[in-house]
Formats: structure tokens, sequence, C-alpha cells
């Protein structure tokens, strides 16, 4: 796993070793961020389920003013918080342990870009994503990201899914907020 682009082009992250744990492919977070490219320079970002924190270190090498990083997980953060040291410079980032609801409830501001990427046997996402429509956390123009391994189907109440990719057993689902 590496960081595709960017400031920290190529630099080498750390991946978890523990069985169940699959952090975004190279091949799926390159095109990702190909689609996401004008929005990410002076972007505010959340990665919500951080893992190794690699989506969120993805956006700070690209020119993201601020990335928070959360993960329930004290593993993952601990992962994550190596893979940040390894960053030159001073970045504005935020990290916090917590699930995912109470970091949710707990934001003030919105964001430009918020990556949900929850364990793909866990439907949490879908309720991160009624949370941030509830909680008003996008921006105008902001767009939250919600992979899984399969096509979502549902209605999300002040959401709307925009654009869909398919990448082998992944999918990327990308949501803005409704328009009135």
């Amino acid at each position: 796993m590496r960081v595709i682009s960017g400031k920290y082009r190529g630099l080498a992250l750390k991946e978890f070793n523990v069985g169940g744990i699959r952090p975004t492919a190279d091949r799926v977070k390159e095109s990702l961020f190909n689609i996401l490219m004008s929005r990410v320079s002076g972007a505010r970002a959340l990665d919500l389920f951080c893992g190794s924190g690699s989506l969120g270190i993805e956006c700070l090498s690209r020119g993201a003013d601020f990335v928070h990083f959360n993960d329930a997980s004290k593993e993952s953060l601990n992962v994550a918080m190596s893979n940040i040291k390894k960053l030159s410079g001073v970045h504005d980032i935020q990290i916090t342990r917590a699930d995912y609801a109470d970091c949710l409830n707990s934001l003030k501001k919105p964001f430009d870009i918020i990556f949900i990427d929850p364990p793909y046997a866990d439907d949490c996402g879908i309720y991160a994503l009624q949370l941030i429509s509830k909680l008003n956390l996008l921006t105008s123009g902001g767009v939250a990201v919600y992979e899984r391994d399969r096509s979502f189907e549902g209605v999300i109440d002040g959401l709307e899914k925009y654009d869909e990719r398919k990448y082998g057993k992944t999918y990327l689902s990308f949501f803005k907020k409704e328009e009135v």
C-alpha cells in the first residue's frame, strides 16, 4: 500500500496484520482520487472509518487543508498514527477514536469530502450517510464516498447518489446534497 500522487507520492504505508481488515486497494484509490481530483486541494476531509489512514493521507498528499481521521478500533488508529508520523511538515489534522455515530454527532463544521469505508459485513455506512444528511455535514458541492462490496440501491433522505463505480468486487457510491 502506498500514496498514489502528490507531495508524498510513492510513500509506503503500514498495513494491517489483522484478518478481516481490507484497506482500499491502490488501483481503487487511484481511480477514486482521479474522480475527486478537482475537489481535494484546499478541502476539509473526514476519513470516518480510517483504518490505516490511507485515504486521509492521500488527501493531505494532494493538498487538502484539513483531515479528520476517525476509527473505533485502537489497533486501526495505531496503524494510522504510525503512517501519519511518516509525513513531513505540519498538517492540520484531528484524530479521534470513536464509534462512527459518536464521531459524526460531535462534529461542528461540514466537510468537502467524507470517506465512508466500514467493514463490508456491516451496513453502518448507510446509517452514517443518514446521520451526515441529518446533521448537514456536507458542504455545498461536497461529496460523501461510500465504499462497499455491492451496489447501493437505497435512498438517503437529503442526499442524492449521483455516481457509482465498480472496481472488481468494490463499489464506490458518490453522494451529494439533494438539490431542493
